[in-house]
């Protein structure tokens, strides 16, 4: 079982040179179950594939993560009709902390969410976010994946 700390804010404006140095991965995912504290999920990042189940709610969830083959994707991809996104996600490093940039495509377009993870709780709460990170999102449900995929973007988002 590994735990998943992370905090989660809206962008409103990309921070160009934080990003001059960031890999870029494209990514699609789509979910197979989504409850209200349980999801699974499917996802391409670049050339490997994943089916990962997340349960939990907040800035504290349980993640379960394994590599699964390109024709498993394919094969679960047609079960997640309805329950999809895409998105384009920049990693960077800012003052020694992992950043995630996820740049939402399509419907969900032009959504920008910014989360980082944490190894405690306690490191989480103390961290101070950069410059262009917006209101924080971490709590909030309606910018969940599970939920974007589903509901779409949020009247605000």
């Amino acid at each position: 079982m590994a735990i998943e700390i992370e905090r989660k804010f809206l962008v409103k404006q990309l921070p160009v040179a934080e990003l001059q140095q960031a890999l870029v991965e494209q990514i699609q995912q789509g979910y197979l179950i989504r409850e209200s504290e349980r999801e699974v999920r499917i996802r391409r990042k670049g050339d490997l594939f994943y089916l990962t189940e997340k349960k939990g709610a907040g800035m504290t969830r349980e993640e379960h993560e394994i590599l699964i083959s390109e024709a498993m994707f394919d094969a679960l991809w047609p079960l997640t009709d309805g329950m999809q996104l895409e998105k384009a996600r920049s990693t960077f490093m800012l003052d020694e902390h992992q950043l995630e940039l996820d740049v939402y495509q399509g419907e969900l377009a032009p959504l920008m969410i910014l989360e980082t993870e944490f190894t405690t709780e306690e490191q989480a709460l103390a961290w101070s976010p950069p410059w262009f990170a917006g209101p924080e999102v971490t709590g909030d449900k309606r910018y969940k994946n599970a939920q974007l995929a589903t509901a779409g973007k949020p009247d605000n988002g």
